[in-house]
């Protein structure tokens, strides 16, 4: 278990002439346990925060079916963050903004995980699309996604308006050689970044964390500089590179904890509890 700071991240150390004023997770391998609960210390700790005046807010690769039931639990008023930060909501559910694939990227992007022989996942217009309900990670996605998956043998009229396109399989180097193909074809039309090592997430190129977070934090009028954030995957970082405090998981990659200025317990040990004790409470 670490809960120390990050040498390596130096450069992107919190100043203590700026307090924090927002507070931003991450759910999957963050807020959220394994088995996809929320801890009773996690529960307690956030509503410490809210009740001292500190706004939190919660950005995720989930669709908003798959946050809505946080939001109720913790009491947020929003906004939030969905699909990356691609798409943002308030707590009744109300879409504020949207940010959809070009159609064409769309079709290139199915193509191209389709012709690596994988599973692909596509959400759209609300609805969770699918080549194989039957894929192992099926029965964990519909905890996280809020929602059932529709078996597809194509994807055809269904990719005008597509928020999400996945890559699934639990053969890391495929997922990682993937990612490379999809950034050289579509470069900066489409962001591509890994949730999972075994998801290849495909959003609209305004739809990361990174401008993510940066549209929360101007909902909420709050500096950027005044943000925390805390998360465990590569699709955090930039998020990371763009708040105040960035703060990683225990159990995340040594890559992702080079990022951050802090790191914490893993989710497993409430580390977002410990996380909010040791390093945002006291910026408040």
């Amino acid at each position: 278990m670490s809960d120390d700071r990050q040498d390596g991240a130096a450069h992107r150390e919190h100043s203590s002439t700026h307090s924090i004023g927002l507070f931003i997770s991450d759910i999957d391998g963050t807020l959220v346990r394994s088995d996809k609960t929320l801890a009773p210390a996690t529960v307690a700790a956030v509503k410490t925060l809210t009740e001292a005046g500190m706004p939190v807010s919660l950005i995720s690769a989930r669709p908003p079916s798959g946050i809505l039931w946080i939001v109720r639990e913790l009491c947020l008023a929003g906004p939030f963050g969905a699909f990356n930060g691609g798409t943002l909501f308030d707590s009744d559910g109300t879409v504020i903004v949207h940010r959809s694939l070009e159609p064409e990227v769309a079709e290139a992007m199915v193509g191209l995980v389709l012709e690596a022989g994988i599973t692909c996942w596509v959400f759209a217009e609300g609805q969770w699309f699918s080549t194989d309900i039957a894929d192992p990670h099926t029965e964990r996605e519909v905890k996280s996604a809020g929602i059932e998956p529709t078996f597809v043998g194509d994807f055809r009229g269904r990719l005008a308006l597509v928020d999400k396109i996945v890559g699934v399989s639990d053969d890391h180097a495929v997922i990682a050689r993937l990612e490379s193909e999809a950034l050289a074809l579509v470069g900066d039309r489409a962001t591509v970044a890994r949730s999972q090592p075994y998801y290849l997430d495909i959003t609209a190129a305004g739809a990361n964390k990174g401008d993510g977070v940066a549209r929360l934090a101007a909902a909420f009028g709050i500096s950027l500089d005044a943000v925390a954030v805390i998360g465990d995957q590569m699709n955090d970082l930039p998020m990371f590179a763009r708040a105040g405090m960035s703060i990683a998981m225990g159990q995340a990659s040594d890559a992702v904890k080079s990022q951050a200025v802090y790191s914490t317990a893993s989710a497993d040990e409430n580390g977002v509890a410990a996380a909010i004790a040791r390093y945002v409470l006291p910026g408040w």
